[in-house]
């Protein structure tokens, strides 16, 4: 198998400026290049820019996959607008993630690693805008900086199915639904167990309810300090790209959650729920199967009926025709003829006229008797 790597940047914050692309451009001379995004896949060797570094200094996420199973996702996030050491304690006990500080941001790493493929192929269709994965997971980043972190309590699930948490820790959050695109999205391209997911769903206690209204909105903007709304009113003027994610955040915290929130699920619970679930899901699927092999299995029993009844309307037509597909020879005639043959049989043993039919198969097979391919088909026909 070939090797192929896929590598996605996107610019959200600020685009590219000509400078910013000519720079790019140096570093792969195929790759494609827009005021906002940076796309290039391989099929032999690897890319000579540090993806971390690109994070850095011109763009807001990036997507890695490759075909041996690695993924990787990395998100710029301000630092004014996070609270890192609750972003901290959410990540400490995941491998997987890591969030670090660069100059008045942070740089959330996430990479998952496959184990004998499990992740399976990349194809290039994603390279062809086949599949924009990285344009779907960009609502997290806003999510993110809207006071929305259900994006750690997915990445602390990766503990979780791990294994490496004690079964009593309890969830960083009072649940993880309703799952969104984006975050769905995300469980898919991570590669998280579909049924530990659905559990941590089960409860909304995290996710923001509906947007607020806009006399909710109005009420906390109008409770601002007029300096702060006059500061707010100049960086929207100026083209500040989080402004409008700040007073979301200011009128989602104001709203407060719609109702008080249960006590929270331990890591064992979730695991217990899943393995419910998993038990469930795989009980419908073998019923489904069952259902679906009794439907075809009838259907083939309806089709092999009305083949034979037009076998029998044919009378001598049929071992006519028998005797002249066996004549082409050819696998297809020698199939055709077998086929009737076994229609007749069966003709026969509804009839009672099975000795008649032995004694005209073993006047075939003397007819026959230098064509081993045809007379290999008849075997089982007595």
């Amino acid at each position: 198998m070939s090797e192929y790597q896929y590598y996605d940047f996107l610019a959200v914050d600020r685009p590219l400026g000509e400078a910013d692309r000519q720079a790019l451009r140096a570093l792969s001379t195929r790759a494609r290049i827009t005021a906002t995004r940076f796309t290039n896949h391989y099929e032999w060797g690897n890319f000579k820019g540090d993806p971390a570094k690109l994070v850095r200094t011109w763009f807001d996420l990036h997507l890695y996959a490759a075909n041996w199973g690695t993924r990787r996702l990395m998100l710029r996030l301000p630092r004014r607008l996070v609270d890192k050491r609750r972003l901290d304690a959410m990540l400490r006990p995941v491998e997987d993630a890591t969030l670090t500080v660069s100059g008045d941001d942070l740089i959330l790493d996430i990479v998952r690693e496959a184990e004998d493929d499990a992740f399976g192929g990349w194809t290039e269709a994603d390279d062809e805008g086949g599949d924009d994965t990285l344009g779907t997971l960009v609502p997290l980043r806003a999510d993110v900086l809207a006071g929305d972190l259900r994006l750690f309590y997915l990445l602390w699930l990766i503990a979780v199915e791990a294994g490496t948490l004690p079964p009593d820790t309890p969830e960083p959050l009072p649940g993880l639904g309703p799952l969104n695109g984006p975050l769905a999205a995300l469980a898919a391209f991570l590669r998280l167990d579909s049924d530990l997911v659905a559990a941590a769903a089960e409860r909304t206690g995290a996710a923001p309810g509906d947007p607020p209204s806009a006399e909710a909105a109005r009420a906390v903007i109008a409770a601002m300090p007029e300096r702060d709304r006059i500061a707010m009113l100049v960086r929207v003027s100026a083209g500040d790209p989080h402004a409008a994610a700040e007073v979301r955040a200011r009128v989602l915290a104001a709203a407060g959650p719609a109702e008080a929130p249960a006590a929270p699920r331990t890591a064992g619970d979730l695991l217990s729920r899943a393995q419910a679930q998993r038990l469930a899901r795989q009980r419908r699927e073998a019923e489904r199967a069952e259902a679906e092999g009794r439907r075809q299995a009838q259907a083939a029993e309806t089709a092999r009926r009305v083949r034979i009844d037009a076998t029998r309307r044919r009378g001598e037509g049929a071992w006519r025709a028998v005797e002249s597909e066996a004549g082409r020879r050819n696998a297809s005639g020698y199939d055709r003829a077998a086929a009737l043959l076994a229609d007749l049989r069966v003709i026969a043993e509804e009839g009672g006229t099975l000795a008649d039919f032995s004694q005209r198969l073993a006047d075939i097979r003397a007819r026959h008797a230098r064509k081993d391919r045809f007379l290999e088909r008849l075997g089982g026909l007595g």
